[in-house]
């Protein structure tokens, strides 16, 4: 399963990068959605990687994930707050929160809760 948070808003964007966003579910900023690792899901999260951070995420995170922000059902979607202690810096990984975070986008995820 893959974990997908929008970091990036919706100022200035093209269209067919919006369109994906609609696509995805990713409406607005600290948005996440957690999906199968699928070639056309893949395709699209290439596509948006300037603006969202995204990685492997673990079934203990999806678990307190589900807990904390999904309302008592079994949802992909959720709204996180921002993370605590901030953002370093939005550019891509390694220095930075947006692109694949492999196994770090699990202490994302928990500094969103």
């Amino acid at each position: 399963m893959i974990a997908v948070i929008r970091i990036k808003g919706i100022v200035g964007l093209d269209r067919d990068i919006n369109e994906t966003f609609k696509r995805l579910k990713l409406g607005r900023k600290y948005s996440c959605i957690v999906v199968e690792e699928k070639p056309e899901i893949l395709g699209m999260i290439n596509k948006v990687e300037s603006f969202v951070a995204y990685g492997k995420i673990d079934e203990a995170t999806l678990k307190e994930l589900q807990e904390k922000r999904g309302k008592g059902k079994k949802t992909n979607f959720f709204r996180l707050h921002p993370p605590r202690g901030g953002i370093k810096a939005k550019v891509h990984y390694p220095r930075g929160v947006l692109g694949n975070h492999k196994d770090k986008i699990n202490d994302l995820i928990r500094r969103m809760l």
